[in-house]
């Protein structure tokens, strides 16, 4: 099934569950809150952690797919897993913060999010660079936890 396809399948399929405008604005509010924190800890995680860290955040289903910077498709959950454990020992500090965020609530287990963010990384070597990135995602709740489910991630041009 095409990328496209399934966030459409899996969008409209959870919004019949149950539709975000039969969330109340409490729950809307709730639903961002627990999402907010999980992707702070995710960016926390990943400074203290490192890249591997990754792994407890994204949904490991043959669902996922991620759309990373640079490339022009999407790729898989182990394409993803195969470039982080290639990418892990290269970098000292991957360092990502939020300069906007937007979340989306359609379900309780289901929303979207959208930001800007900055990536201060630096590499073995102690070369650092910086990139303002545009994202974009779905993200939904496995046995009570918030995961990464699909999205993209691109460099923005200075």
């Amino acid at each position: 099934m095409r990328p496209f396809r399934l966030l459409v399948f899996v969008v409209v399929s959870f919004s019949c569950h149950q539709s975000a405008s039969s969330l109340s604005a409490t729950q809307k509010n709730d639903i961002s809150k627990e999402i907010q924190q999980t992707l702070a800890g995710y960016y926390s995680d990943i400074k203290e952690e490192g890249l591997l860290a990754e792994f407890k955040y994204l949904d490991s289903s043959s669902d996922f797919f991620w759309v990373p910077p640079g490339f022009t498709s999407s790729i898989s959950f182990d394409s993803v897993a195969a470039i982080l454990k290639k990418n892990a020992p290269l970098l000292r500090s991957v360092i990502n913060s939020w300069n906007t965020l937007q979340i989306f609530p359609i379900s309780e287990e289901l929303a979207t999010y959208s930001g800007r963010l900055h990536s201060k990384i630096i590499d073995t070597t102690g070369k650092m660079s910086e990139t303002d990135l545009i994202e974009s995602g779905v993200i939904i709740k496995r046995a009570g936890k918030w995961k990464l489910l699909c999205g993209q991630t691109s460099v923005l041009k200075p």
